[in-house]
């Protein structure tokens, strides 16, 4: 039996409402496939939305070297802020997996790690395969006027799409489908507002006019920025103005099919930091979650290789 916390897995368990899964049944899965692999582990579950930062932490501190999260995008978002909290030389000994269990699992998905396939995941965690990875930091005033930074592994959403991914995560316990909770939200935005006056400044291009969206991507940026990998040490950023009716409907369709960039109202660029002069109060998501919209100006940078993450061994670059 291992005894070293070192060795042992520290898992943490961010359960979601399933209309055909309970949690409780599907962590009986999991830990089935642990068991048989012999897998040596300490788990814990997640009560709230606030509460992966504070289990991660506890795991940090008490000298676990492989946290695996079952969940989404936004329990890694919170795993890695509370990452970057401790010190370097801790961060540099912990490897971080996982295995995907949220409404959105893009970042998983980019990696080509499938829900439900819990045997073949834990098999080549196991393996520890590391690769070190990039974040996006988003540094920004609050409304209190508190200078504040956050970091994010999948992106950034200003403005409309902000708006989708946040009624996506409410409609997807009703449709159970990615593709149909969003093309659901989309509907039900289309008599909302779609533009707002921005101001952004990108690599020697400053763009001054009314903008539909804008997605900042260190990685697949839910489809809106697919080339985007985080080891490059760059952002993807792609500028969306706002088309007319038909065209909008032809962007769903793309969106959809995985050709996003193809679309004549997207314009791509790839940099090292975005300037956000001013964005009209537009809303911004992160990681897929909404945050609070920042005050005034706000900056997006890319950290290289800060984080190691255990890899798919199917994986190759």
């Amino acid at each position: 039996m291992v005894k070293d916390v070192t060795e042992r897995w520290g898992i943490v368990y961010c359960p979601k409402g399933d209309m055909l899964v309970s949690p409780a049944k599907r962590w009986t899965k999991i830990e089935k496939c642990l068991k048989e692999q012999g897998v040596v582990y300490d788990y814990v579950q997640s009560e709230n939305v606030g509460s992966v930062e504070r289990l991660v932490k506890m795991m940090v501190n008490n000298g676990y070297r492989t946290i695996v999260i079952i969940g989404g995008d936004s329990a890694l978002n919170d795993t890695v802020n509370c990452l970057m909290q401790a010190d370097r030389e801790v961060r540099e000994q912990i490897a971080l997996a996982v295995i995907p269990n949220g409404l959105m699992n893009d970042f998983a998905h980019f990696w080509n790690i499938k829900e439900g396939e819990y045997s073949k995941i834990i098999e080549w965690i196991r393996q520890r395969r590391i690769r070190k990875i990039d974040l996006g930091c988003i540094r920004y005033t609050n409304k209190r006027g508190e200078a504040c930074h956050r970091y994010f592994l999948n992106c950034i959403n200003v403005g409309f799409i902000a708006a989708i991914m946040n009624l996506r995560r409410k409609t997807h316990h009703f449709f159970g489908s990615r593709t149909l909770s969003f093309v659901f939200s989309f509907l039900l935005l289309l008599f909302q507002r779609m533009e707002y006056k921005m101001s952004i400044k990108l690599n020697s291009d400053v763009i001054k006019r009314k903008v539909m969206t804008v997605c900042v991507g260190n990685s697949l940026g839910y489809g809106q920025t697919p080339n985007a990998v985080p080891y490059n040490g760059m952002l993807d950023v792609s500028v969306v103005y706002h088309p007319e009716v038909m065209q909008l409907f032809e962007g769903i369709y793309l969106f959809l099919r995985g050709k996003f960039l193809n679309h004549k109202s997207v314009h791509p660029y790839r940099t090292r930091e975005v300037l956000f002069e001013n964005t009209q109060n537009a809303m911004v998501g992160i990681d897929g979650r909404l945050m609070n919209t920042p005050k005034g100006p706000f900056r997006i940078t890319v950290e290289q290789e800060v984080i190691n993450l255990i890899i798919p061994t199917w994986k190759s670059f």
